[in-house]
């Protein structure tokens, strides 16, 4: 997806007027990050959405008061989830017997047993020692590009790329993300590019892509990021078709770990989407792409993200907090069960009148626990949506869709992963889409005076 800016009003003191909405778009379009255009991937979609319509007409008259729809895609994945449900029959059905289908407390977080309650204490234990590790990050390295051989291109955006690029005197790859200078200024970018590289060196955690170093010369910055293999889930979910219901919960489990973590430490991050999740050589989620988080006690009333991601608060301008990335997990979850996002229109202003209605059906084959979970995460008012009540993130994870994950075993990686991504070397790029490479004259320009120097004394 293609980088926008993000339009940034006084946080605290004065927060814009609310969006005249029915009478024009909140964001321009070169604000906002779109979809890529591509090609036969939306071809595909389009397809689908269409030839289901008939099938949603059908279905609606059956159907009682739902939340949400979409067409449903074509082929189930071949590839079976190894991520199995520990939930035995026995106590399933005695549950049934206690509440009805029906029933508003059939799906309410059941209360701990005692041998639960000692699981979650350890988990609770190691989630504390994950959330104290310090960063991997180094300040001032005694390194420059000069050090680096840069190989291929990993992807491309409007003020850079990232290559796959190896350190001369280990032969260790690592992803380098290059940034010209004078087009993150053009573009007023300076403040996210700083706030991307602060949040990303102070944090530490599994399932997020470590930075272990910046620097700069007089054209460019540098971000020295983990080198993460397996390309972007986006490209395995868009193969795939959709995921199975055990495959979607692997992804969105550890998804979960990283919001609890980064929402511990005041971070919102605001573009989860399938595109900014890779895929390690293990088959794990690893978070990238910080630009649009922030370190947010409260509210922000900034305008970014992704049209089909934003929370309704969002295009509301009515300031937004933490609940943002509950409701973008919401539609995560709908997407990799689905093949695509619930809200879906040719333009962004469809979108935004879709997600503000917040009317439309699940598709028939979608589990009846995942539908609970999304209708309590997909929650137009935010002091209601799960996530953000008073229970936090504990509230998510004891929803009964995710019972039976080993909440302690993700962290420690000893889940096994439903896909292990196929790699020959540490430096293989063949689960990444392939981009020309163009000449870069400005990568090894020569010194010379370098006028915005004094706006990033961070990079050093």
């Amino acid at each position: 997806m293609e980088r926008i800016s993000e339009h940034t009003v006084d946080e605290v003191s004065s927060p814009p007027p609310p969006l005249t909405f029915l009478k024009q778009p909140p964001f321009q379009a070169s604000n906002m990050h779109q979809r890529p255009p591509s090609s036969q991937h939306q071809q595909q979609q389009q397809q689908q959405y269409q030839q289901y319509q008939q099938q949603q007409q059908q279905q609606q008259q059956q159907q009682q008061s739902v939340y949400l729809s979409h067409p449903r895609p074509g082929q189930e994945p071949g590839r079976m989830s190894s991520y199995p449900m520990k939930q035995p029959q026995q106590q399933q059905q005695q549950q049934q017997q206690a509440f009805p289908p029906n029933h508003p407390l059939a799906n309410m977080p059941m209360p701990l047993s005692p041998s639960a309650h000692t699981h979650y204490q350890q988990q609770q234990s190691r989630l504390q020692y994950y959330h104290s590790r310090a960063p991997v990050y180094v300040q001032k390295p005694s390194f420059g590009l000069i050090d680096f051989d840069l190989l291929d291109t990993l992807g491309t955006g409007t003020f850079g790329r990232v290559y796959l690029t190896k350190f001369k005197t280990t032969n260790k790859f690592y992803a380098m993300k290059v940034l010209k200078k004078s087009e993150v200024v053009r573009l007023k970018q300076v403040e996210h590019l700083i706030s991307e590289k602060q949040i990303l060196a102070s944090v530490r955690f599994p399932f997020i892509v470590d930075l272990f170093c910046t620097f700069q010369d007089d054209v460019n910055l540098y971000m020295l990021l983990e080198y993460v293999v397996g390309g972007e889930l986006f490209s395995h979910l868009r193969r795939a078709g959709r995921f199975t219901n055990d495959m979607t919960r692997f992804y969105a489990s550890e998804i979960v770990l990283a919001i609890e973590y980064l929402h511990s430490k005041n971070i919102i991050y605001r573009d989860l989407k399938p595109e900014n999740l890779l895929i390690d050589h293990q088959g794990h989620i690893k978070i990238t792409d910080f630009g649009f988080a922030k370190t947010v006690v409260d509210r922000t009333w900034t305008l970014c993200g992704t049209p089909e991601y934003l929370a309704p608060e969002i295009i509301q301008s009515k300031g937004h907090g933490k609940a943002v990335d509950w409701w973008a997990l919401g539609i995560l979850i709908f997407e990799m069960l689905a093949g695509y996002p619930p809200f879906f229109d040719d333009n962004s202003f469809g979108i935004y009148e879709k997600i503000l209605a917040g009317k439309v059906q699940f598709p028939a084959h979608f589990d009846p626990l995942a539908k609970d979970l999304l209708k309590r995460l997909l929650v137009g008012d935010r002091s209601k949506r799960l996530g953000n009540l008073k229970g936090g993130s504990e509230d998510v994870k004891r929803h009964k869709w995710f019972r039976g994950v080993d909440w302690l075993g993700l962290l420690e990686k000893n889940v096994r992963a439903p896909i292990i991504p196929p790699y020959h070397h540490p430096g293989d790029t063949s689960n990444f889409e392939k981009y020309p490479e163009t000449p870069d004259t400005d990568r090894n320009a020569p010194p010379g005076e370098d006028p915005y120097k004094n706006l990033f004394i961070d990079f050093t």
